[in-house]
């Protein structure tokens, strides 16, 4: 199970990390232990209750006095909940070519994460858990995500779309260390081989990144092409010079370093 990456997004530390890998009560109390906060992609199917529902005591009609209380509204699903909310355009950041955005509605819920309980004729229900946003986002393909972060509640819309589409640059750098590093040819059998691989991967497209950078001067591009060289090229780049024979002149003193002495050099 890999370890969540950080994003920081204005003064917020965002979680971004495959949903399916982590089970979402257990992402939540990791999270929220370390006093992170988190914005995880959930499946339209997500149980959920309004926020402000409350817990109550049921009265026996007949048998046994009830023993545990239940909540005193149902769950419903996010795509459920999100139905009469108020949908509105927010652009969240600019791109490349030009801003970013689409269409958000947000109300606060209370996630059915909790102890399973029978509830009334429902069967076996999840309770309710911790307090978060419900956050849905209508693209213009007309596909809708839903989302779960636990920011405040007097967090304006805009920061939740913003912390939501953080997680893309987490992803877009997973990708480039696959296609570009190498970071799904691992064959080995160890964990410890496994993380020094994934190290060693980072460590390339950490120096990767810094070479983009300086090529592009530091400046945040608004709008045009990607800078000049692109990622594969730098990488292309050092390939070809890393193939090249090694120089046979000492670079200090000028003399020239013949075959056997690079033979007798000590491993």
């Amino acid at each position: 199970m890999p370890t969540p990456s950080v994003r920081l997004v204005g003064n917020w530390k965002v979680l971004a990390t495959l949903t399916w890998v982590w089970p979402l009560n257990t992402y939540q109390c990791w999270a929220s232990a370390r006093g992170l906060t988190w914005a995880v992609g959930i499946p339209y199917k997500q149980k959920v209750y309004p926020a402000d529902v409350a817990m109550i005591f049921p009265v026996a009609g007949r048998g046994r006095p009830r023993k545990r209380h239940i909540p005193d509204a149902t769950s419903v699903s996010a795509k459920a909940m999100l139905e009469v909310a108020k949908w509105r355009k927010v652009s969240w950041r600019r791109g490349t070519k030009g801003l970013l955005s689409a269409r958000f509605a947000a109300v606060r819920v209370r996630v059915a994460d909790g102890p399973p309980q029978r509830i009334r004729n429902s069967g076996a229900q999840h309770l309710p858990g911790e307090e978060v946003w419900l956050v849905g986002a209508h693209r213009s393909t007309g596909e809708r995500k839903y989302y779960l972060p636990n920011l405040s509640s007097d967090t304006p819309i805009k920061p939740l779309a913003g912390a939501i589409k953080a997680r893309w640059v987490c992803e877009q750098g997973h990708q480039q260390l696959k296609e570009e590093l190498g970071l799904d040819h691992f064959e080995g059998r160890s964990w410890k081989g496994l993380h020094r691989h994934a190290l060693m991967s980072m460590i390339a497209l950490a120096f990767l990144q810094s070479r983009l950078l300086k090529q592009a001067k530091g400046e945040k591009r608004i709008a045009g092409s990607p800078p000049q060289p692109s990622l594969p090229t730098i990488r292309q780049t050092i390939i070809e010079r890393l193939a090249k024979p090694p120089d046979l002149t000492c670079p200090q003193c000028g003399h020239c370093i013949s075959h056997r002495s690079l033979t007798n050099l000590p491993k």
